[in-house]
């Protein structure tokens, strides 16, 4: 009898079994991948490091479009992943240090989970940006790439919660509810824990909400709306950044700043493992935060750029730009760099006028003519 729960070990699913009962899939996936030389490569890792690779894929894909050097903009990269790993590392531990306090070791174990996204967001940030500076690699069109990456990796490395059975909510009777055999042996070794104070009632032998699942399907959606909004709608170095930190965000509220925010705080109400500062969710609080403070950056820089009107230029466009990826261009070997941006070329091809056109064609008869006078 554990937490007001008699649950027999024969009434308990396997600890490596997963099911959603409404849906009648059943599972079975031990969270180790595989083991080289005695050292457990856990699902959980490889899923992180395969939505990284998803994520530098798209980003250097639009490294040009935005006016960036790949070749400068990797060094900002790795320097971005390492400080993200690193920040999202330590804000976990900071915030779950009655776990780790006597235990130094366990503090740079994380093949297990224990990375927390709001410190990665933070130490990527920082990091990256210190070594763009380094590199004169200019940092808001950075940030929007990274922002729309940073979306589809998230999307992918949610599904480590899922191999690990963690970040799951509370009990739901929703066509989507899961359960499992770490799961249960969570609750009831936890059941305390999880229900004094909070109102909550959490029974192991029922399903809970999939909480990585909502985050991304979320994040997922995401990473499609801002990619075709920064394609052709984007105004500003820096909106779509802004809009990835509120979309995040809302979600974790309801479910990063505009858009990552607004799915992250309804997610984060349902969760049962959340990161607390006493009685309070962080990263609910966090994803409010985030959430408020785009809306509010969104309005003041989109208002800055409609009074500047064509006095302000996408970094791509500018002079600095274009001679950056020329110098990058001769570096290796290529000699048919454009002199203007997509944008420009486009732009310049629909501004030819009739006169124009219709000047060529007399050019070119004129030299018809001269060449059939000389013939005959």
């Amino acid at each position: 009898m554990t937490g007001g729960y008699d649950m027999t070990a024969s009434s308990l699913l396997d600890p490596d079994q997963i099911v959603f009962p409404k849906l009648g899939l059943d599972f079975r996936i031990n969270d180790t991948a595989f083991t080289v030389f005695g050292f457990d490569i856990k699902w959980y890792s490889l899923l992180i490091v395969f939505g990284l690779i998803l994520a530098m894929i798209y980003g250097f894909s639009q490294m040009k479009k935005y006016g960036i050097d790949p070749d400068r903009a990797i060094d900002v990269i790795l320097a971005g992943i390492l400080g993200g790993l690193v920040g999202a590392r330590i804000y976990y531990v900071v915030m779950s240090w009655d776990n780790y306090s006597g235990d130094w070791k366990a503090m740079f174990n994380t093949r297990n989970g224990g990375l927390a996204i709001y410190g990665g967001i933070i130490g990527a940030v920082l990091v990256g940006g210190l070594v763009a500076k380094l590199r004169k690699v200019k940092l808001l069109p950075l940030l929007d790439i990274a922002g729309v990456g940073f979306l589809i990796g998230q999307g992918v490395g949610r599904w480590g919660n899922f191999t690990n059975q963690e970040a799951f909510g509370c009990n739901t009777d929703s066509i989507f509810g899961m359960n499992g055999g770490t799961i249960q042996r969570f609750i009831i070794n936890n059941y305390d824990d999880l229900t004094t104070g909070s109102g909550v009632v959490m029974d192991p032998s029922k399903p809970v909400h999939p909480c990585f699942l909502y985050e991304s399907v979320w994040c997922i959606l995401g990473f499609i709306l801002l990619a075709i909004f920064a394609a052709k709608f984007r105004k500003y170095d820096g909106q779509i950044f802004l809009m990835y930190i509120g979309w995040y965000g809302l979600g974790r509220f309801f479910i990063y700043l505009m858009g990552y925010g607004l799915g992250r705080f309804f997610i984060e109400g349902l969760r049962t493992d959340s990161l607390m500062l006493g009685n309070i969710r962080v990263s609910q609080i966090l994803a409010a935060v985030c959430v408020v403070a785009s809306v509010i950056l969104l309005f003041i820089f989109g208002s800055k750029v409609r009074r500047m009107g064509d006095d302000y230029q996408l970094y791509c466009n500018t002079e600095e730009s274009k001679n950056l990826l020329r110098e990058a261009a001769a570096r290796s070997g290529n000699k048919s760099v454009p002199d203007k941006t997509e944008h420009e070329i486009a732009d310049g091809a629909e501004s030819i006028t009739d006169e124009e056109q219709g000047i060529d064609f007399i050019e070119e008869n004129k030299i018809n003519e001269t060449i059939e006078s000389e013939d005959e």
